[in-house]
Order: structure tokens, then C-alpha cells, then sequence
């Protein structure tokens, strides 16, 4: 029996070999990639702010909120980045099991998964500020807003983050895969009429 047009055990060993390399890259890449997420994430939340006031940073695994009009002595909070950014591992272990080797493919659907750790950082931050802030968050975010970014983010942190990986390889590598699983068992089809 094949899987994706691959027999299972060749199957097992690219996914194996897929999430060895995502991992390695994700652990070796990570201090450079949540600086860049710090700087992404930064540039949206400044764009939609009025004054422009949020500054985010990188350093040992946690992104820094830091907003100018917070008191100098108020520690600044630190959200746990790894836990935005762990599914890249998935992405490439479907890219590695699945799909042929594309690099412009392969580049496209990781640009598209940072724009994804892009928005759901915005979500956290904008969360953080609507609800972990006691009298500030009251006195800047209604009810809506305070209900709409908690549930922005927890919907990433419970399913988005596992979903956003097949999501997106889906469309640009998955539909490759289909098309060769479904040629398989044409061929297959083709060769069991020929021998009848």
C-alpha cells in the first residue's frame, strides 16, 4: 500500500528526516527569526496606534513589550515566543514528506507562516494590553475590544497554531501531492487492465 504515491516506510523516514530539519533550524534560527518577529509585529501594532507608542524586542526566548507611556520603574512583560513560532518544524516536516523539493515553494509558505506569527504577536500584545493591565486595560479597551483580543489570541494558541501549517501547505504544496497520489493510481489502474 502507498501513501501520497510513497511506500510507507520511505514515507516515515522523509517525515523523520522533514522534522529533524525543521528543528534544527528552528532551534538554530530562533534568535534571529524573533528578532525579525519582534520588528514585524512592532511595525503593525505602530501603524494602527494612535500615538504610535509600542516597542518589542527579543532576548533569551521572550519578546518585551515596552510601550513609552508606561511608568520607567513598571516591569516590562515578556511573552514566551517559542509558543508562536514551534509549528515552523511542522511546516517544514510537510514540506520534506510530501512535497519535491522547491526552494521558491518552500520560501513562499515560510513567508507566509511569519506572516502568520506576524498577526497572532499583534493579537498577543493587543491582548496583554485589553486585559492583563488591571485599571489601564479597563480604561483603554471596552468590552468588545477586551473580549475580541483574548479570543484572538487564545483561537491561535488552542487550533491556529497547529492548523496554520497544513493551511498553508495545503494550497502550495498539497495540491502537488494530491495530483501525484491521484497519477499513481492511474498508472497502477493502467497496469492491472494491462495484465487482465
Amino acid at each position: 500500500m502507498k501513501i501520497g504515491g510513497q511506500a510507507p516506510g520511505r514515507l516515515l523516514l522523509r517525515i523523520a528526516a522533514g522534522f529533524a530539519v525543521g528543528l534544527g533550524l528552528w532551534v538554530s534560527l530562533s534568535p534571529v527569526y524573533e528578532k525579525a518577529l519582534a520588528a514585524g509585529s512592532e511595525a503593525v501594532l505602530r501603524t494602527f496606534e494612535r500615538p504610535p507608542v509600542t516597542r518589542l524586542s527579543a532576548r533569551g526566548g521572550e519578546i518585551l513589550v515596552d510601550r513609552s507611556d508606561f511608568p520607567p520603574a513598571a516591569p516590562r512583560p515578556g511573552l514566551p515566543a517559542a509558543d508562536l513560532h514551534f509549528n515552523m518544524v511542522i511546516l517544514v516536516s510537510l514540506i520534506a514528506a510530501f512535497s519535491p523539493i522547491r526552494p521558491g515553494r518552500a520560501a513562499l509558505a515560510c513567508l507566509a507562516l511569519f506572516a502568520v506569527h506576524v498577526l497572532a504577536l499583534c493579537c498577543q500584545v493587543e491582548s496583554l494590553y485589553a486585559t492583563r493591565l488591571g485599571p489601564w486595560s479597563e480604561a483603554n479597551y471596552g468590552p468588545f475590544e477586551r473580549n475580541f483580543w483574548a479570543t484572538a489570541f487564545h483561537a491561535y494558541q488552542i487550533a491556529g497554531r497547529f492548523a496554520a501549517p497544513f493551511a498553508i501547505w495545503w494550497p502550495l504544496a498539497g495540491s502537488e501531492a494530491m495530483a501525484r497520489t491521484v497519477e499513481a493510481k492511474r498508472k497502477g489502474r493502467s497496469r492491472r487492465k494491462a495484465k487482465s
